[in-house]
């Protein structure tokens, strides 16, 4: 159809009445301006400002890893979901349940567990179940799929709470172990876990309002799907406080004190060894002598490194999985419709790939850096009538790793 000739025309000068329709001028003026606007609130992001955006063989990559991504995972939380639960069996032990840090490491593992059992029917069905392209418009999915949002969304900042709780508790119980403030976390362990779980779903519920369910016809049948306004008020501000309150300042928060921590595990083991030396200086010289003659490390210094270690793999856990996913946000929020809707989305499933390895390598980390988890590990599973005098001698070790 040929619009060149209606372009220039004045519409307060066209005749309605030829047409055989009840409207006015001012109605239809008004109408093309309602038009106007939903054109440009939901224009086609392939237009002409937006062909430039994330191209390139990376691009291409990670488009081809999403058609992968429900089977991978499918895995990683079929594994995730089973380390997990043999982390809270683990850590409820008489004798692990003990220590207030792995109180914060048992509802970790129990908010981690939570995210992978969700995780599995969503990515069975919206990866295996449906065919590429293919998209359920029924009503009950588009509940689910709000209901999945929100439910991911807050387990995984109960994590992020948990994350920076541990951090803290073991920044004090180290640097001032026998301060006040230790003291008043070691009473209001339970206080400091609720909290966490409190506040996640207060941070989050902004989102309860930008999303909902729609509702269209299409070829006299009527469609379900999760819409929100994005040129709205509350969305911006709803994508600030995701991207920036609840990834980018945990970080922060979590990266300063991980490396304070470790500073001060390498002076405190520095101190022991100086007081050692001072107390005993025969021995120091007869240690001296030795060392220049064997290149063992101290058992001291190899259990801080064990926990310099699990501490450094935490972090870059973590900074992996939260930091893209903060930033990404916040270049949307700044890029706004083009970089979110052609860059973000592509990130989408990767984003995902890392939370979900995040939540479910913890087992792992604690099986290989901690020997009071490793040896209740095997008196529950492997060896029952385990040593009472191995048992004991290992959970009196003073530890700051599980």
């Amino acid at each position: 159809m040929d619009t060149t000739k209606y372009q220039n025309m004045d519409i307060t000068k066209l005749d309605l009445k030829k047409y055989n329709t009840n409207l006015t001028n001012d109605e239809l003026l008004q109408f093309l301006e309602y038009y106007r606007v939903y054109r440009g609130r939901h224009r086609n992001v392939t237009d002409e400002e937006c062909v430039d955006y994330c191209q390139g063989d990376f691009f291409q990559g990670l488009r081809v890893y999403n058609g992968l991504h429900g089977y991978v995972a499918l895995m990683i939380c079929i594994f995730g979901t089973i380390a997990n639960l043999l982390n809270i069996m683990v850590l409820t032990k008489k004798d692990m349940a003990k220590a207030p840090i792995n109180k914060i490491l048992k509802w970790l593992a129990v908010a981690d567990m939570f995210i992978m059992i969700e995780y599995i029917p969503f990515a069975t069905s919206q990866y295996i179940y449906m065919k590429p392209g293919e998209k359920d418009y029924t009503y009950a999915w588009a509940v689910y799929i709000l209901f999945h949002m929100h439910f991911t969304q807050v387990l995984h900042t109960i994590s992020i709470g948990l994350t920076v709780t541990l951090a803290l508790w073991r920044y004090v119980a180290i640097r001032h172990p026998h301060g006040a403030c230790a003291s008043f976390l070691l009473s209001h362990c339970n206080e400091c876990i609720l909290f966490s779980f409190v506040i996640s779903p207060i941070v989050c519920f902004p989102t309860l309002l930008v999303f909902k369910v729609g509702e269209r016809m299409q070829d006299d049948q009527l469609l379900y799907y999760v819409q929100t306004d994005k040129d709205s008020n509350l969305y911006r501000v709803n994508f600030w406080i995701h991207s920036v309150i609840i990834k980018l300042l945990p970080c922060c928060v979590l990266t300063i004190i991980s490396f304070v921590l470790v500073k001060v595990l390498c002076e405190a083991s520095k101190r022991k060894q100086k007081l050692k030396d001072y107390n005993n200086p025969n021995k120091a010289s007869q240690e001296q002598q030795l060392q220049k003659h064997s290149t063992r490390i101290p058992k001291c210094d190899r259990r801080t490194d064990r926990t310099t270690m699990l501490l450094v793999a935490v972090l870059i856990l973590f900074l992996l999985t939260e930091f893209p996913q903060g930033i990404l946000g916040l270049m949307s929020g700044i890029m706004e419709k083009c970089f979110f809707d052609v860059c973000y989305q592509v990130f989408g499933e990767m984003m995902d790939l890392l939370a979900l390895i995040n939540a479910s390598i913890d087992f792992v980390l604690y099986g290989l850096m901690s020997k009071q988890f490793r040896t209740t590990f095997k008196s529950l599973f492997f060896k029952r009538r385990l040593g009472s005098i191995e048992l004991t001698r290992v959970t009196r070790l003073t530890t700051t790793c599980v």
